[in-house]
């Protein structure tokens, strides 16, 4: 193959088409795999690399395959399989590395996938087991209830993989106290080059004098590490830096402990996979900490927030987290900050320019309060600009800002115009007591080329985030690489920091000589060589073998927007989104209860993710901007037709749109894809049904006994399911009389009146499930409202979903048309079902330009209002009912998180027990669990979590959620209208017949 600059080649070429030699040397190396007896997947489709070619980082590099190994001994194969070195392998987990530390023009062996799983754990000498592909926010939930946790806290938690951390020798928060990924391997199982195994673990001078004789590969490597710990002893100790962030890649630091014992595990911790590939590890974990307290303290500059960093650390804070102004200035049109503005969004008569988090833990709650109190002391006489501060005890408020925090690496990746916070000089580092002097002239290298920025990190240990606003569709702005990141290395080196504080070197190797000297990088590069002399692991980062690989240069590979920038205008309006996803990978997550992203936490298949939808898009944009005569146009058929496969399982959920920070809105962006698709496409019929499906349900309703009937009966379903339609629902409208309907009379009386209130009687609920409709209007005239229902509206969602625009904008038209006669009058108006409510926020926006749309409330919402307001009397709750659990709909929990809790609110105001629950997504979507070739996906979404809580004594206010629990657990859950209803004792017929 030759060098990896030889399968991307010059800039501007996406590897996609790849020549005889190329798909020669890709050929062999899978038939030797198969060869071998690899039990996982392989994927050399275009649309696999293409999702293998990005990362967080401003890369793009096509690999010639992605494979996931099924077990651990399938590491070993794919080694065995590429032992000649004619390509090279990296191992990808997370894969949010901010430096391509995974990217790689060979084969990217994916470990997140299968390889998952705790093996084993020991209470008593707290050590767990576990594979390479295992998610650390999943792991520490596994060890909660055990009472330990993992310590070093990343960000990334929800998606971060341990060999991921181990690659990078991962901190994060708390690292002040707790330290590095590093300092809690206990052992370790990896495969060397040549296909054995290595167990490591802590070696006596006896043990260690045993395992280096021998001629195998584990004796040379061995016999070798040793020689440089030992020889160059002094040279370590001048060069590296005594700082929490060790120089990482390899750490010849530590590698002998206190204790005279030898660790390889120290050396293999930050090696990114270039010395050997993990196959499983213990892991030493610690007990949780009982107590935690938060101190929030504002500030009127940065420099100050950094400088105050000084004052703090006498009280021994576990972590010191800082903000700047831009930072914050994003983290305020997060959703997260609407339950935070007690604490954040107080109003200051100066401009808050910086922010410290400032953490302490403990299992002595007098203690923390003393060191909390110490803080308070020392910030009283801080002689700088601090505003204020705010301690904080609510759990719940503290992980919450926490959230925030960890979303700040995302935040500023959101778009400002053209252009949006990218990684490149990341996360630098330099002593504590140096960071303020440091940033001061970190920011005049960049005020020197007029960049805007944002920064945040661990000032306590010196860590530094920093993310440039850059236009990397824009020839100036990536020339700018290079010389910012020659200026930060050399101003790192000089205030005696590193470059990589925390994530790793990846494409910044050329560095290593600058931070660790030419004779440490020169043994380096003899222990690469030992260990991996045919340069199969990770070829191009950390170290060279010989010159025929050399360190890959930092702007000596693709960019991303350099392929970004060959999309035509008008498909980059259209797809904006997809250009501007940065690979964060929020929407990697894994927590059951989360709503993102329900088809990737159910299949961990990344095309199948917001991010792997939006890579595919935004290339999809690409091959067709292209002209005919490029090579790479051959792979369009190709890759619309993984695309087209790949939307095909999204839910719609919308979490995305709101859970990420950068709002990828992959929903609206394959609705616009679908209807460019359609014009060359043949739709296949069951879409026109779904086109006419609301008129058709108007039918339905005013005959719903005969619909039932002619829908349900054996001729029917057999027809339905030809059509790829099962198990629909049946047909049960309200039954309200009319009089309870608004009317232009009751309109023109009701803006006077602060009890009048209008109930949207949405298709869905209008059409399956009008019970509910019912209970709402009861209970709102049975407190003292004035109530009436709309007609059953259109919402034009079905047609979004499939792509019909011009279709869905005549829907949409007609129902803001609708509202707007209504809203005229000053009338609230309610819309009882969030899928189709929240439209009026999202999805109608596009149609409506910028043209106001009026408010429409959730009920939840408006009887709050009404309770403030002390329309509503309380009732008092009974202390001996059992709690019930509200579940909001996951469109809901996405777009408004407090729901559940303002549900909660309400029914104990009127005297029923209740808390807010949790769940993920149900996997129903509309018509998505009522697809025969998406039934067992949506089963598998329902059984990840909803399964669990449908056991339980729940509320669910999304008929989706009601309607899928009802179907695969035996039993609907209520609304909380219809709980309500029942504990106030109100009789429908009486409430109705009072109008």
């Amino acid at each position: 193959m030759g060098g990896d600059a030889d399968l991307t080649g010059v800039a501007g070429r996406s590897g996609l088409y790849l020549a005889a030699s190329e798909l020669h040397i890709r050929d062999v190396f899978l038939a030797r795999l198969a060869a071998e007896g690899f039990e996982g997947d392989v994927t050399p489709q275009v649309s696999a690399r293409l999702v293998g070619a990005t990362d967080n980082s401003i890369y793009q590099r096509l690999p010639l395959a992605v494979i996931y190994p099924r077990t651990a001994e399938d590491l070993n194969r794919a080694v065995r399989a590429a032992e000649d070195g004619s390509l090279t392998l990296a191992m990808r987990g997370g894969g949010t590395g901010t430096n391509g530390q995974s990217l790689t023009a060979g084969i990217v062996v994916d470990v997140a996938r299968y390889l998952d799983r705790i093996l084993d754990f020991d209470p008593d000498t707290g050590h767990v087991t576990v594979e390479p592909g295992v998610v650390l926010a999943r792991l520490n939930a596994f060890l909660k209830p055990h009472g330990y946790f993992f310590p070093p806290t990343v960000s990334t938690a929800t998606r971060a993989t341990i060999g991921g951390m181990i690659a990078t020798d991962a901190s994060g928060k708390g690292s002040r106290i707790y330290g590095r990924t590093s300092d809690y391997i206990e052992t370790m199982d990896v495969v060397l080059s040549d296909g054995s195994n290595l167990h490591v673990e802590k070696l006596t001078s006896d043990a260690l004098e045993h395992k280096k004789t021998g001629s195998d590969l584990s004796a040379r490597v061995y016999r070798e590490v040793y020689r440089v710990v030992t020889e160059q002893a002094g040279e370590i100790r001048r060069v590296f830096p005594d700082m929490n962030r060790g120089l990482t890649g390899y750490n010849l630091e530590n590698v002998l402990l206190e204790n005279g014992q030898f660790s390889l595990a120290r050396l293999l911790a930050g090696s990114e996979g270039t010395l050997a590939l993990t196959k499983r590890v213990v892991l030493r974990v610690r007990k949780l900490p009982k107590y935690r307290q938060l101190l929030v303290v504002r500030y009127a500059s940065f420099d100050s927030t950094l400088r105050d960093v000084q004052t703090i650390l006498p009280a021994n804070p576990s972590a010191v987290e800082v903000l700047d102004d831009r930072v914050l200035e994003k983290a305020s049109q997060d959703i997260v900050w609407q339950s935070l503005e007690s604490v954040l969004g107080a109003r200051s008569e100066q401009p808050v320019r910086g922010m410290s988090f400032v953490e302490f833990v403990g299992d002595d709650e007098d203690h923390l309060h003393q060191q909390m109190q110490e803080a308070v002391t020392l910030l009283e006489s801080s002689p700088y600009e601090v505003i204020d501060y705010k301690p904080v005890s609510d759990q719940s408020i503290i992980n919450q800002l926490w959230t925030l925090r960890e979303k700040s690496v995302g935040l500023l990746g959101r778009p400002d115009g053209h252009k949006q916070g990218v990684a490149f000089v990341e996360d630098t580092a330099v002593p504590p007591e140096a960071l303020a002097d440091y940033v001061s002239e970190f920011r005049g290298i960049l005020d020197g080329y007029g960049l805007s920025y944002g920064m945040f990190g661990h000032a306590d240990v010196g860590c530094l985030h920093v993310r440039p606003f850059l236009d990397m569709l824009s020839e100036h702005d990536r020339a700018l690489i290079r010389p910012i990141s020659d200026a930060v290395a050399n101003l790192t080196k000089r205030h005696g920091g590193l470059l990589w504080g925390e994530h790793g070197r990846g494409y910044r190797g050329e560095f290593s000589p600058l931070f660790f000297g030419e004779t440490l990088f020169a043994e380096l590069c003899r222990i690469k060589e030992v260990f991996d002399p045919k340069d199969i692991f990770n070829r191009g980062k950390l170290a060279p073998v010989g010159v025929k690989y050399p360190v890959d240069r930092i702007d000596g590979i693709p960019f991303k927007g350099q392929f970004d920038e060959q999309i035509s205008s008008d498909l980059r309006d259209d797809f904006s989104l997809s250009v501007s996803c940065n690979g964060n990978g929020a929407c990697y997550n894994r927590e059951p209860d989360m709503a993102m992203c329900p088809s990737y936490k159910a299949t961990k298949d990344r095309l199948q993710s917001p991010k792997g939808r939006a890579t595919l898009l935004r290339s999809w944009a690409r091959l067709n901007s292209l002209p005919d005569t490029a090579a790479d146009k051959s792979a369009l058929p190709e890759l619309t037709a993984e695309l087209k496969a790949s939307l095909d399982t999204c839910l719609s959920c919308k979490a995305c749109a709101t859970q990420c920070p950068i709002r990828v809105d992959i929903p609206s962006m394959r609705s616009k894809f679908l209807d460019l698709y359609f014009l060359k496409h043949r739709r296949p019929v069951r879409d026109y049904l779904v086109y006419w499906l609301e008129p058709l349900l108007k039918v339905g309703r005013q005959m719903p006994t005969l619909a039932n009937i002619l829908m349900q009966n054996p001729i029917s379903t057999v027809f339905l399911k030809k059509l790829g339609l099962v198990d629909l629902p049946k047909i049960s409208p309200a039954r309200l009389p009319k009089i309870t309907q608004v009317s232009t009379e009751w309109l023109e009386q009701a803006g006077n009146n602060d009890r009048s209130v209008v109930l949207i009687q949405d298709s869905f609920t209008g059409s399956f499930d009008g019970g509910v409709i019912e209970s709402a209007y009861t209970l709102l005239k049975s407190l003292g409202m004035d109530p009436r229902v709309t007609s059953v509206w259109d919402n034009g969602k079905a047609r979004h979903v499939r792509g019909f625009r011009k279709g869905f904008s005549a829907t949409a038209r007609k129902t803001l048309k609708q509202l707007k006669n209504i809203a005229r009058h000053g009338v609230p108006v309610i819309s009882l079902d969030a899928a189709t409510g929240l439209m009026f926020e999202q999805e109608y926006r596009d149609v409506a330009g910028s043209e106001a749309i009026p408010t429409v409330l959730s009920l939840e919402a408006f009887l709050k209002r009404q309770i403030t307001k002390g329309i509503i009397p309380s009732n008092a709750v009974k202390p001996d009912t059992a709690a019930l659990t509200i579940i909001s709909h996951c469109t809901e929990q996405a777009v408004r998180p407090g729901s559940a809790e303002d549900w909660k609110a309400i029914l104990r105001h009127l005297g029923v027990q209740a808390d807010a629950g949790k769940a993920g997504c149900c996997g129903m979507a509309g018509l998505f669990g009522h697809e025969k070739e998406h039934a067992d996906l949506s089963a598998s979404i329902f059984a990840q979590n909803w399964a669990s809580k449908a056991e339980g004594n729940i509320l669910a206010t999304g008929f989706s959620c009601r309607c899928q629990t009802k179907r695969l657990a035996g039993r609907r859950p209520a609304h909380p209208v219809e709980i309500l209803v029942s504990h106030l004792q109100i009789k429908i017929e009486k409430a109705v017949s009072t109008q």
